[in-house]
């Protein structure tokens, strides 16, 4: 049977209420003591961005997958062809998420910063199906590996509208 992973698309988002809740969730998530219940749509998005703006030691491009299938291990998760660690999906929001800070002002409170990114277009749990049909971006081909989209080509850091 197949089985969605993108569950509640017109759930509201849970904001952020200071600097220091993204920062412990991000810690959290690197030194694996965040608890499970903890690592939400919301978490997975402030802590890329929290680790994009305040971790740039750590080349997300290399390091990002290792991070999320290291702690997904931490808390008894299992990183397979049907659950845990998704490639396509998490590639996906690490652009969108850049695109997203690249577009914004940065003198501005991480949260307030992350708030907006989750109130955005790229800050919904559907955001990739405007790329992905159903069928292909819940493939196990999307899980293990990076996959062209099928609807509409993904956005590229530093294009302009119209190319």
């Amino acid at each position: 049977s197949f089985k969605d992973p993108i569950q509640m698309i017109d759930h509201e988002p849970r904001f952020f209420l200071s600097d220091a809740e993204i920062e412990k969730l991000c810690e959290g998530l690197l030194d694996c003591s965040l608890e499970k219940s903890e690592w939400t749509h919301e978490a997975h998005l402030a802590a890329t961005a929290a680790l994009l703006l305040r971790r740039p030691e750590i080349d997300l491009d290399l390091e990002l997958p290792g991070i999320i299938r290291r702690f997904n291990e931490s808390v008894g998760g299992v990183n397979s062809d049907t659950e845990g660690y998704h490639q396509t999906i998490t590639r996906v929001y690490l652009e969108g998420i850049r695109r997203f800070l690249e577009a914004s002002t940065r003198e501005r409170p991480l949260h307030r910063l992350v708030n907006d990114l989750l109130a955005s277009p790229v800050g919904r749990r559907d955001w990739p199906l405007r790329f992905y049909s159903r069928s292909r971006l819940f493939s196990t081909e999307a899980r293990r590996r990076l996959v062209s989209p099928d609807l509409a080509e993904l956005p590229r850091r530093g294009m302009r509208p119209g190319e």
